[in-house]
């Protein structure tokens, strides 16, 4: 590995609210050997999801946070240069969390080798990965959408929201939800089965929009956003309603909590269920749905869209981005072409 340069992503500074640049830092560092029991994996593809703004802050949660002058983790798909681990092999394409950078070395706790050819290697960080698989749990097993639901999701065209759509069809839903563009909103009728949609971002009454595409009212509502459109769906809910809260993407940058959402009550007068959820709980489901979607895929019953940022260097921005809606689908970052 000798003269082999890492370049890798540090946090280095906690933000304030929204994050930026400044809270970022590109090193570079010399790529070493694995040691026994270790391998070393040069990564491809970077996944990039709006669950690592709350890993920027000093908080306990789910996951530890990320620390200052470390370099950040995500979800990778890499291929294994070299390996001193008997279950993997050297051109072994594998995932999991890594690091943001261009090399990584990995004990192999957490890996999974993937296979090359069916699908893009990409798709096992998205429509094969964890959004897809958020997109199943949340839908099929926390929220038990069944045929003749009307379901709405919020931020429709996202990584999870875009699969969302298309798994509430194949199983019979009726499928609304909202995006913050007419362009994406196009995107979501033609490519993932979405029946109804509006703008939120042109909306001048957010729960008359929500009311104008589902008209019976909400049986599910598979919440990616929070606040505003969040409540704004509660006072759209049917009596015995499921709510699977996925994300709260429109709180993530404030500096302090904000009060609500307001219509509580309505939680006891429609005997409405709220039930919030994490993937990495419910493994055996996340299974299930890789088998059925790998079917789905290939008989062309699933899209998938990618946004792709090219470089190691640009993946900080490619996280801004997501904060505030800018991507399609999935949003991942190119760091190398298999080899």
């Amino acid at each position: 590995m000798a003269n082999m340069i890492n370049r890798q992503i540090r946090l280095a500074s906690r933000p304030d609210g929204w994050v930026s640049a400044d809270n970022f830092t590109l090193t570079d560092a010399p790529v070493t050997e694995p040691a026994d029991g270790e391998l070393l994996v040069r990564n491809l593809f970077m996944s990039v999801d709006p669950y690592m703004r709350g890993r920027m802050n000093d908080t306990k949660s789910y996951v530890p946070p990320f620390q200052i002058g470390e370099v950040l983790q995500a979800g990778v798909v890499g291929q294994v240069v070299e390996s001193r681990n008997d279950s993997f092999a050297k051109g072994d394409f594998v995932s999991g969390m890594l690091g943001w950078e261009n090399y990584s070395i990995s004990d192999g706790t957490g890996l999974h080798q993937v296979a090359e050819g069916a699908v893009p290697l990409s798709y096992h960080l998205g429509i094969l990965g964890m959004p897809g698989m958020t997109a199943w749990v949340g839908l099929m097993k926390t929220a038990a959408a069944k045929p003749g639901d009307t379901v709405f999701v919020s931020a429709a065209s996202g990584a999870v929201g875009s699969i969302v759509g298309q798994l509430a069809k194949i199983h019979g839903c009726r499928v609304t939800g909202c995006a913050g563009s007419d362009e994406k909103i196009e995107l979501c009728e033609s490519d993932f089965g979405y029946d109804a949609m509006f703008n939120y971002k042109t909306s001048d009454n957010i729960a008359k929009s929500i009311a104008s595409v589902c008209p019976d009212g909400i049986d599910v509502n598979f919440e990616n956003v929070g606040g505003k459109i969040f409540e704004a769906a509660l006072w759209n809910m049917r009596n015995f309603g499921r709510i699977a809260l996925c994300g709260m993407i429109s709180n993530y940058n404030d500096a302090h909590q904000e009060p609500g959402p307001r219509g509580m009550m309505l939680m006891i007068a429609r005997r409405l269920t709220i039930k919030g959820f994490i993937v990495s709980d419910d493994r055996d489901a996340c299974m299930e749905y890789v088998r059925k979607a790998s079917g789905w895929l290939a008989e062309g019953r699933l899209n998938y869209r990618e946004t792709v940022a090219e470089g190691i260097e640009n993946a900080p921005q490619a996280l801004l981005d997501v904060l505030q809606g800018k991507n399609v689908g999935k949003q991942i970052v190119r760091l190398a072409e298999p080899g």
